[in-house]
């Protein structure tokens, strides 16, 4: 049974873990956007200059796990002298920065190889077609490149977010109170595992139906000159009516 009293009593601590997830994911997913777009670039670079330092990040990243980076950052470095010393100390003890940084680095990893590999798959014929009509290279990067190598990623981006999403949880490692962190308060003051760990799947639950929908609703709006349904609509709607 369900002890709803504990339940009632200990939401208002679960939302503002809620609260902090969504910061946590907001901060890093924005962020790794944000690199990801001059990576992605360098990435599907023919210039091996460019090319090959993206490679070599990515690869250490996805090569290895989250949670590794994660105590890296926050409990390895600080074993350096040299850094406890420097200017970014402030910021590089604080639990926050450090997921933060965490977080965005893994992201922006796994986000550049997903844009890189969609612009390496854009059709020749486009970028033909582009120049034919006088864009200069920024215009044909701008409107061109962007517009396909995103809808061609969207759905990947998408899984992408999730999986952030459900990674936050490791932040309760370094101290953060996100929503596990207090699932596991919960079940350590009463020992009721519905009451705790139950109510966090509840939340992680909740949050990848939202961010799901959402980018199923993008996926509508990007990739609807895909849909043959919308296609044939149009076709249909395009026909002149027979007396």
């Amino acid at each position: 049974m369900i002890n709803w009293q504990i339940v009632s009593e200990t939401l208002p601590f679960f939302i503002d873990g809620l609260w902090i997830t969504l910061l946590l994911l907001v901060m890093s997913i924005s962020a790794g956007l944000v690199l990801s777009i001059p990576l992605s670039i360098a990435r599907a670079s023919s210039n091996p200059w460019l090319r090959i330092p993206v490679w070599t990040y990515t690869y250490v990243i996805r090569g290895t796990p989250l949670l590794v980076q994660l105590f890296i950052i926050y409990y390895g470095l600080p074993q350096f002298e040299a850094i406890r010393e420097s200017g970014i100390w402030p910021v590089l003890r604080s639990p926050w920065f450090c997921a933060w940084l965490a977080f965005t680095l893994n992201t922006t990893a796994y986000t550049t190889e997903m844009f890189a590999g969609a612009i390496r798959a854009t059709p020749a014929g486009e970028i033909e077609a582009a120049r034919a009509m006088g864009l200069a290279r920024h215009q044909v990067l701008r409107d061109v490149f962007w517009p396909g190598a995103w809808r061609r990623a969207l759905p990947q981006y998408g899984n992408e977010v999730v999986q952030m999403m459900h990674a936050t949880a490791l932040a309760s490692t370094v101290t953060i109170v996100e929503v596990l962190r207090v699932a596991r308060d919960v079940y350590t003051n009463y020992l009721v595992l519905p009451e705790s760990f139950g109510m966090a799947a509840v939340f992680y639950l909740t949050l990848t139906i939202i961010l799901t929908q959402m980018f199923r609703l993008m996926e509508r709006h990007y990739l609807r000159h895909l849909d043959p349904r919308a296609s044939t609509t149009r076709l249909v709607a395009a026909e002149p009516a027979h007396a």
